[in-house]
């Protein structure tokens, strides 16, 4: 990226696409849809080529609310991370940080929401005074992440382009939380919301549009409205590189190029490169086929491993696109995860027992899982972090992770589960057969197969496996109420930390982490809801939190970093089965600048998002 404060524009270029609307005077020329200081990305020095605009991309999702999934690829972010993984201004024309403390961020002069309404500090006053500090509209008050020891940032706003946050304490983590896959959004459209928030709106038409909606209040229909990351609102201006133009639900949901977009290339060419996205809805088991079937110019969404050998094949037959092999950037591709939060006292104190889950852990074959289902090209082990960050110990890895039956057995009669019924099933404390219910989200083969796997190695162990599948809302809804003895799910989102990243996700701090939802709870609300952890290991990591938040240095967060991964890798909060297997990304063969080798993770990364898709352009060239 060229340093805009030294670097002369380029002259910019109009669209095709918006030409006709330009004539006709519907729409002013580039130069005043832009900011004055637009984000100038030099694709040379990145080693990608300029591209010209024009096309439309197809992929696919499987549910009608991963239309969001724009907003993730899309990655228009207030700071967001480069390839390399260092946090950059993107929407932000720059940043201050005052020892984690103090936070200014300047907008671009000039930039503008998609349907040409100015981008302020105004828009941001409005989501801080009227959104997050509202109790009918955010009744949890504002976002967790702007919490320090209870304690929320003074946040001011003095001038147009300039929004400060500021606490007495640090709080490093708030810049990496700008640069989420989903993303906190801390500003929104004030000049299309106030219409809907009973501070500004006419109260007659305000109590008709909330009767139209068939809502009971204002504040539903603003949250219905507002929807930045879902992005199901076609109305709701947006500072991502596509807009949605389809309302309503459909099979097929277009986004078109943002008029406004705050990025160009070096010859004045304003990004997206591309023109129209097109996102259709499939059934799950159809992606590949669909893909095989050159129905698809960027997928990796909804792909398994298991899916290589179609696509492979499609691609050999003469298909149009290449299947590209991307190493996955969770911690785990699979993670059981018992929950110590599970309503059951009996089931519960088993579960809290470290002696069980270690057993659990060493009677799963996890060179037999690789072999069957990955032809041994992911790595087996516990959950932990990837080689990628320097906090990778191979140890951690190893932790309990070996396939050792006997000494499962062992570990289980230890732990007071030494009764047996006729058909060799462990026996509870309270008399009832050792049957461990596993809840899925369902969408996953790879997770079924692997589960078939483990329910022949735990029938050694004396422990029954039962698989339910669920909808994946309806199995976080289980997990968030204490209803799930067990789920599975992928690994740590971010298996490459880094020492500026917050280690939140490690400790009892958020309900999404499945072993301890009811612990994140109690964080996340102030005590309000859920309950406060009770076992010691747990209160540690919550030590080592608040240490890592307190560190001056990196050398202090980098020794927080290890000493709460090592335990999680004696104590087992995730069953971790196997890591970096390969992704299939299938691509068009027109399609250019998408990265060979890169890392299929969602955080950090969004995915596609940290790979540019704005920069994705069609060529007919090799």
């Amino acid at each position: 990226m060229i340093p805009l404060a030294t670097a002369a524009l380029p002259a910019l270029q109009e669209s095709s696409f918006w030409q006709s609307e330009v004539t006709a005077g519907d729409l002013p020329p580039v130069n005043d849809r832009l900011p004055d200081v637009p984000l100038v990305v030099d694709l040379e020095a990145k080693g990608r080529r300029l591209g010209t605009q024009g096309g439309t991309l197809r992929t696919m999702v499987t549910r009608s609310k991963d239309i969001r999934q724009m907003v993730v690829y899309g990655y228009a972010r207030l700071i967001g991370y480069d390839e390399a993984y260092q946090l950059r201004p993107d929407i932000l024309e720059s940043y201050e940080n005052e020892a984690n403390r103090k936070f200014t961020l300047r907008l671009r002069p000039g930039h503008k929401w998609s349907d040409g309404a100015p981008f302020t500090s105004a828009d941001f006053a409005y989501w801080w005074d009227d959104v997050a500090n509202n109790p009918q509209l955010s009744p949890a008050g504002p976002p967790d992440f702007l919490r320090v020891d209870g304690e929320m940032p003074v946040v001011s706003f003095p001038d147009a382009t300039t929004v400060i946050f500021e606490w007495s304490r640090p709080n490093p983590g708030f810049l990496e939380n700008l640069a989420l896959a989903r993303p906190p959004f801390i500003f929104r459209p004030a000049h299309f919301l106030r219409q809907f928030h009973v501070k500004y709106a006419d109260a007659a038409q305000l109590a008709e549009a909330v009767e139209e909606a068939r809502v009971k209040s204002w504040a539903a229909l603003h949250n219905k409205l507002d929807n930045m990351y879902k992005f199901d609102n076609s109305a709701l201006p947006t500072l991502q590189p596509w807009m949605n133009a389809t309302s309503g639900k459909k099979i097929r949901h277009l986004f078109v190029r943002n008029p406004y977009f705050h990025r160009i290339d070096t010859t004045g060419v304003q990004l997206p490169y591309i023109d129209v996205i097109e996102m259709e809805i499939v059934a799950p088991g159809l992606i590949a086929a669909k893909s095989n079937a050159g129905e698809a110019d960027l997928q990796g969404r909804g792909l398994d491993f298991r899916d290589i050998s179609i696509l492979r094949k499609g691609e050999a037959d003469g298909g149009n696109y290449r299947t590209l092999l991307w190493p996955t950037g969770v911690a785990s591709q699979i993670a059981i995860y018992p929950n110590l939060n599970y309503n059951d006292k009996g089931w519960r104190d088993v579960l809290r027992d470290v002696r069980v889950r270690r057993a659990l852990s060493l009677g799963i074959d996890r060179n037999t899982i690789n072999q069957a289902l990955y032809f041994r090209l992911a790595k087996p082990g516990a959950m932990t972090v990837l080689p990628q960050s320097p906090f990778f110990d191979p140890e951690n890895r190893a932790a309990w992770a070996s396939f050792d039956p006997d000494q499962a057995n062992a570990l289980l009669d230890a732990a007071g589960l030494d009764q047996r019924a006729g058909d060799g099933t462990r026996l509870l404390p309270d008399g009832r057969p050792m049957e461990l219910v596993i809840e899925t989200a369902g969408e996953r083969q790879e997770v079924e197969n692997a589960l078939q796997i483990v329910t022949d190695t735990w029938r050694e162990i004396g422990v029954k496996l039962i698989m339910r599948p669920l909808d994946r809302d309806i199995l976080r809804n289980r997990v968030y109420a204490g209803n799930t003895m067990c789920s599975v799910w992928f690994g740590w989102d971010n298996g490459i930390p880094q020492p500026y990243t917050a280690p939140d996700y490690l400790a009892p701090r958020q309900q999404e982490f499945l072993a301890w939802p009811k612990w994140g709870q109690y964080y996340q609300t102030d005590g309000a809801a859920g309950e406060p952890p009770d076992m010691a290991p747990a209160q540690q990591l919550m030590r080592l939190a608040a240490d890592w938040q307190d560190a001056t240095d990196d050398d202090q967060r980098s020794a927080v970093w290890r000493a709460m991964l090592k335990i999680h890798a004696e104590e087992i909060y995730g069953i971790g089965i196997l890591a970096e297997a390969p992704q299939p990304i299938v691509v068009n063969k027109r399609l250019r600048n998408v990265p060979e080798k890169a890392l299929w993770a969602w955080d950090p990364g969004a995915h596609f998002g940290i790979h540019r898709p704005d920069e994705f352009f069609f060529a007919d060239d090799g």
